[in-house]
């Protein structure tokens, strides 16, 4: 059994932030289809919050809620990861996606569009985008992925109880810069989406009134804009 080394009191801390559990799930529901239960992601949150102030050392020279954030949006995605609550037959479709926009990449050159998308799957661009429509949420990116080597991401991996292996470390330093530089080379309003969603923290529906589209239309987008970097991850 690990020891308590902890600096604060555990359940007080629970109690004072169990409301950033619950805006934090809210958050990563505006990117989930309506079948998810926000109480099962609430209830996914409040084990990270609990993991967090167990582990947590005022040494870190780090705030709590910026090291608990962490902890939270980590335990929230693992759980619908393991929940696995996208059907089989979507999923495949979406991996076929990936592998077409790869496939396209090189091809071309460039970033494939809509349309050359849905030409290549054999399937009408209103087909294509009802596709990404409905896969809604089908791979989550946490803020913490977007960022690059040296910033609040990796307190969790320098901090936590079982440090990682250096060579692993390094192996996921280097993912996270393949990531954010594939983020640099999405089309122009895919890369506004994802700032706006992972940087400025707004939801859909505040996103697609900045650009002047609907929610559905900027959900679409970000489907896709995964879409993409999943295959660039892959390919590397």
């Amino acid at each position: 059994m690990t020891k308590d080394t902890s600096n604060i009191n555990v359940d007080q801390t629970v109690v004072q932030f169990a409301p950033l559990v619950k805006r934090l799930a809210y958050y990563i529901m505006a990117s989930l289809p309506p079948s998810v239960e926000v109480d099962d992601v609430i209830q996914s949150g409040m084990l990270g919050l609990l993991d967090a102030a167990r582990r947590f050392k005022d040494t870190f020279g780090a705030q709590f809620e910026t090291y608990a954030v962490q902890r939270i949006r980590g335990a929230m995605l693992d759980g619908l990861r393991q929940s696995d609550w996208l059907p089989r037959s979507l999923r495949k479709s979406l991996r076929q996606v990936e592998t077409m926009i790869s496939k396209l990449e090189q091809r071309h050159g460039r970033p494939p569009t809509e349309s050359e998308l849905a030409i290549a799957l054999g399937v009408s661009l209103q087909e294509y985008q009802l596709l990404l429509q409905e896969g809604r949420g089908y791979q989550l990116v946490s803020s913490e992925d977007l960022k690059g080597q040296g910033d609040e991401g990796f307190i969790e991996s320098y901090y936590s109880d079982t440090r990682p292996d250096p060579l692993q470390l390094l192996i996921d330093q280097d993912k996270r810069r393949t990531l954010v530089a594939a983020i640099d080379e999405l089309p122009d309003r895919e890369k506004q989406v994802m700032g706006l969603y992972y940087e400025q923290d707004l939801n859909l529906r505040e996103i697609g009134e900045v650009l002047g589209v609907s929610e559905s239309r900027v959900c679409q987008l970000h489907t896709q804009a995964i879409a993409r970097l999943r295959s660039r991850l892959r390919s590397t």
